[in-house]
């Protein structure tokens, strides 16, 4: 027999199925919400790298590559034509001012200055019988002209006697004719020897000062032979250390051949290259900062090449450290040229995100856990800073880490 249910009890049923269903769809929809915050793409906080935007001074710099290389640097060459014969030193030693290095025969060398010394002697043995046959010479003319002298002076009292005699009547006109053509003729011979005198004395002079000339270049040779002789004793021309060495014994070498090179390893600079059309941004005298890794140096422009090659121009920055032992020769820099200053500007860290003025999509944190994509134009830069031109305000965080792997993504959640 049907019994009919009471009406609470009916009530309560539908309030217990009620609250099961709304169970599980609260459970469902949680799962949901669980789900879908765990597709969320994410990143983990510790991978990137947080800079933030502040307001300062920025120097504006342009980049540049470049390599370290010693400040002072100085190649010895073979100035002749020999052979190594002993070598002192070898590469990577520290040597001091005048210290040898290696040693050349110059048994051929010597042979050829000795016969070039006896040469100068025979030459100036030549030059001193020269002045003496002139000398002679000339003192032989010097005393006809004074004999012809005499004579023309006692020509003279004759013609003065013949004329007296013949005013007189004691005379004849044809005698004082005869007396008058001989003085001429002893006046003509006079002014011949002293005409003689004078063009022989010029020509000595000349022939002299030839063989004087000729004498002080050969001097100049057997002098450049000798300082040839000296540089051959190849020694340490200043204090540094030895970064090359021919120390093959017994090889021979030409001359202009390099024998050594001596560098000042407690003073670098570096060699740097730009392209040309930057040319009137590097100027000597500008700033200049040298980063390799994470090490950096300071130092001045002090030289930049007038001409073009290949377009691009070289110059050098002579860095302001001394003794720093993490600089080495041949160390490859980045090498940023300061070339003009901007004040209070926003600014963000400069990183390898940045290429250049322009737009970029940037993640700035948004909140605790988020990351945010958003459109960011940047101006100018040196090696700390990026100048922030809009899309960020002061004390936004942004990731200045490699984001390319979340370019499609708009928000990321920061794990």
């Amino acid at each position: 027999m049907d019994r009919t249910i009471p009406i609470e009890e009916q009530k309560k049923k539908r309030r217990r199925r009620l609250m099961t269903w709304g169970g599980g769809a609260i459970v469902v929809f949680a799962a949901l919400i669980v789900g879908a915050v765990s597709l969320q793409p994410s990143v983990a906080r510790q991978s990137i790298a947080f800079s933030t935007v502040d307001v300062g001074v920025l120097e504006i710099s342009i980049n540049a590559g470049g390599t370290v290389a010693p400040a002072y640097e100085e190649i010895i060459n073979s100035p002749i034509d020999s052979r190594i014969v002993e070598v002192y030193k070898k590469v990577g030693d520290s040597v001091q001012a005048g210290q040898p290095l290696l040693k050349l025969d110059l048994q051929t060398a010597r042979t050829d200055y000795d016969k070039l010394l006896d040469e100068e002697q025979m030459r100036q043995h030549k030059m001193q019988q020269l002045e003496i046959n002139n000398q002679t010479k000339l003192k032989d003319l010097a005393m006809q002209i004074r004999v012809s002298e005499m004579k023309l002076n006692r020509m003279a009292v004759e013609l003065r006697n013949e004329r007296f005699l013949d005013s007189l009547g004691a005379g004849t006109t044809d005698k004082v004719r005869e007396v008058e053509l001989n003085y001429e003729v002893s006046r003509l011979e006079y002014e011949q020897l002293r005409q003689q005198y004078e063009n022989e004395r010029r020509v000595m002079e000349a022939e002299e000062q030839v063989q004087a000339l000729d004498l002080s270049i050969f001097r100049k040779g057997v002098a450049e032979m000798r300082r040839t002789l000296e540089e051959a004793q190849v020694f340490a021309p200043r204090a540094g250390v030895l970064t090359f060495l021919n120390d093959q014994i017994g090889v021979r070498v030409a001359k202009g051949e390099q024998l050594a090179t001596v560098a000042d390893l407690t003073r670098f600079q570096v060699k740097a290259s730009i392209a040309d059309s930057y040319v009137d941004r590097v100027v000597q005298g500008a700033k200049a900062v040298v980063k390799s890794g994470d090490a950096m140096w300071t130092g001045v422009v002090n030289h930049v090449v007038p001409t073009s090659k290949d377009g691009n121009i070289d110059f050098t920055v002579q860095l302001d450290t001394v003794g720093d032992a993490t600089l080495r020769s041949g160390l490859k820099t980045d090498v940023h040229v300061v070339y003009g200053v901007k004040d209070r500007v926003m600014r963000i860290a400069n990183d390898t995100y940045y290429l250049g003025a322009g737009k970029y999509e940037l993640f700035v944190q948004t909140g605790d856990n988020t990351l945010e994509r958003r459109e960011v134009e940047l101006g100018e830069s040196n090696w700390d800073y990026v100048e922030v031109l809009s899309g960020l305000q002061e004390g936004d965080r942004v990731v200045v880490s490699d984001m390319n792997a979340y370019k499609n993504n708009k928000e990321l959640k920061l794990k």
